[in-house]
């Protein structure tokens, strides 16, 4: 027993070159007790629209610029948008809750609910099973307080539509026990904004900050609109958790504008949150979609009742009398604790912050060698003019990776939008928050952007008069535009779809009860579930649920691209719809002669159709 318990635990340990692969939604944690960074899991999409989930950990010591990894055969699945925290006992552990994982062609979808326990000392992951334990979920966050692990939010998606998740939920590392934090329908918790997932949550000596984050509003007849949240909320714990309560907190000082994928990194040091980065998408109506992206930085100052800082970096003056210099390339050493004298004199924290950035425009190409260190001298440029730090700004992008060890904020991937296509970076970054000189390089990105066709950013396009959207009156070609990825047909109730053709065959009823039993069937391929249109669905809802399905099989008929790849999709979604909407009407007619409602028709029918989505891969 002792020999087949070491076999299942041993553990593989390798240096490996430069951070894990390009990837998104991944943890990036600080060491409780070490000067370590542990990197856990993450997503990858392929430009053949392929899905790579990884389950890899990855550790990263700043002093020696060296990442180590370690693999073992008892693990948590691969996975993506999970939560890690990390505790200081027992030599250090980090505690992974939930997460996501679909297959390669993203025909099949699974949400975790398990928990996790990765032991630092021996490297080694133990399974931790409990009867009472939250529901499946992705894009939650944890936080530990004392030894407390802190749960809130997340997202789940059965398959028709995405649940945003608002509960609380508190696991204690003494005890291993999960429990439900249950308030009265008078207290006050951000219900009253809206359930969410990718928000902030900060912990502080007296207890938890919560800010913004991401969630859909679901109106009958109406196109699904994504929100990105802005509120702020205070979990003011207690050992006693008939004494939680949740407290709102007002904007004060220079708030971000608002965004989604972005989180904050805790500063302990200076107890701020810190934010970088994110996305606005402007899709109020259904023939725009407009993201802006961004790569300002900001702080959350925790004190009191919380204030917003913009965090500026420092334009080092011109030293006076100083003769022309050459550009100075930097020297690997280590990281220096003061600034050498060609540096401005410290300002106070609060002077140096609360100038508005807006600045996001991509950085210019900064070489540095490998492995990059922190250089001991300034840069100057050749009209002795200062070295400009906005030109080491990373790209814009969102659902970076961010994390503060000491007094170092590091950066890693995220996903960055060019024309209507996704890029996931590789990039890595640092900065010194307590001297905001600069962002330091540490790996260069290797992602190449390709030429996007004219016709995806064009304003109007005579040639694609044709649109995905149904029940719209015609228009004329110079008031035509072109289509969005996120483009929707109009969801409209099943009797106003398109007409199809009549059915004459007479064993309608029979055909629909078999199709009830059929929809049903758990052993149906990932294909058929999705590419089935459902009791209940729309053709807007259908397109949306199974979107990337058609795109695939488009790709292998047309081998188009770009908005016309979409709108091959959606001509063949709209085929099969129409072929399926006798059957799906006769089905709902059945099941409302058994005095089932609407939203109980979409249970019953759908059965086992869940876990097929693909519009949560579009969540932010």
């Amino acid at each position: 027993m002792q020999k087949e318990w070491e076999e299942k635990h041993h553990v593989t340990e390798e240096t490996v070159e430069g951070p894990p692969s390009r990837r998104a939604n991944a943890t990036f944690t600080p060491d409780p007790n070490g000067n370590y960074l542990w990197s856990i899991g993450g997503e990858y999409f392929s430009d053949d629209g392929k899905a790579h989930f990884y389950n890899d950990v990855y550790r990263y010591t700043p002093e020696k610029d060296e990442w180590r990894r370690y693999t073992s055969p008892t693990c948590p699945g691969p996975r993506s948008a999970h939560a890690v925290v990390g505790m200081p006992q027992g030599g250090g552990k980090l505690f992974l809750f939930g997460g996501e994982f679909s297959s390669l062609n993203q025909t099949t979808f699974h949400h975790y609910r398990d928990l996790w326990v990765f032991d630092i000392p021996t490297s080694s992951w133990e399974r931790i099973d409990t009867k009472l334990r939250p529901t499946a979920r992705s894009g939650h966050r944890m936080a530990a307080w004392k030894h407390l692990i802190v749960l809130f939010g997340g997202f789940y998606d059965p398959g028709i539509r995405t649940n945003y998740l608002n509960d609380l939920w508190l696991f204690d590392t003494q005890t291993y026990k999960w429990e439900h934090i249950d308030f009265k329908d008078a207290d006050r918790k951000p219900s009253y904004a809206m359930p969410r997932s990718g928000f902030s949550f900060l912990p502080i000596p007296e207890g938890v900050i919560l800010h913004g984050g991401y969630c859909k509003e679901y109106v009958k007849g109406k196109r699904t609109q994504g929100i990105a949240l802005e509120d702020t909320w205070f979990l003011r714990m207690d050992a006693d958790p008939k004494l939680i309560k949740w407290e709102r907190r007002k904007k004060a000082g220079y708030p971000p504008s608002v965004r989604s994928g972005c989180t904050m990194a805790y500063w302990a040091n200076r107890s701020m949150g810190i934010l970088f980065g994110g996305v606005f998408d402007n899709d109020r109506d259904e023939e725009t979609l407009e993201s802006t992206f961004y790569n300002d930085m900001y702080g959350y100052q925790t004190a009191g009742n919380g204030r917003w800082v913009s965090l500026m970096l420092k334009r080092p003056k011109k030293k006076a009398g100083a003769k022309k210099k050459k550009k100075v390339q930097p020297i690997a050493q280590s990281l220096p604790d003061e600034r050498n004298d060609t540096s401005e004199e410290d300002e106070t924290d609060e002077d140096a912050m609360q100038v508005e950035d807006d600045s996001s425009r991509p950085p210019k190409a900064i070489e540095v060698p490998q492995p990059f260190k922190p250089p001991a001298v300034d840069y100057v440029q050749d009209d002795d003019e200062p070295y400009d730090p906005e030109d080491s700004r990373p790209l814009p992008r969102y659902n970076a990776m961010l994390a503060v060890l000491r007094n170092t904020l590091y950066i890693y991937g995220g996903i960055y939008e060019s024309g209507a296509r996704e890029y996931t970076l590789d990039d890595f970054y640092a900065l010194q928050l307590d001297k905001m000189d600069r962002y330091f390089c540490l790996r260069a990105n290797t992602v190449v952007f390709g030429n996007e066709e004219s016709s995806d950013d064009s304003d109007s396009d005579d040639s694609e008069a044709d649109s995905l959207e149904i029940n719209k009156p015609e228009r004329d070609e110079e008031d035509a535009e072109p289509d969005q990825d996120e483009a929707q047909p109009e969801d409209t109730p099943m009797d106003k779809e398109p007409e199809s053709e009549p059915t004459a065959d007479p064993d309608l009823r029979a055909k629909a009860n078999e199709f009830m039993g059929v929809a049903r069937d758990a052993t149906r391929s990932p294909e058929e579930v999705i590419s089935t249109p459902l009791p209940g669905e729309t053709l807007a809802i259908f397109y949306d649920r199974s979107r990337t399905y058609w795109a695939q099989k488009a790709v292998d008929i047309t081998h188009n691209r770009g908005k016309q790849l979409r709108r091959d999709g959606f001509e063949l979604a709209q085929e099969k719809y129409a072929s399926y909407k006798p059957l799906l009407q006769e089905v709902e007619k059945i099941l409302a002669e058994a005095g089932l409602d609407e939203e109980e028709i979409k249970r019953s029918a759908a059965g086992g159709a869940s876990g097929a989505s693909g519009q949560s891969r579009n969540r932010r």
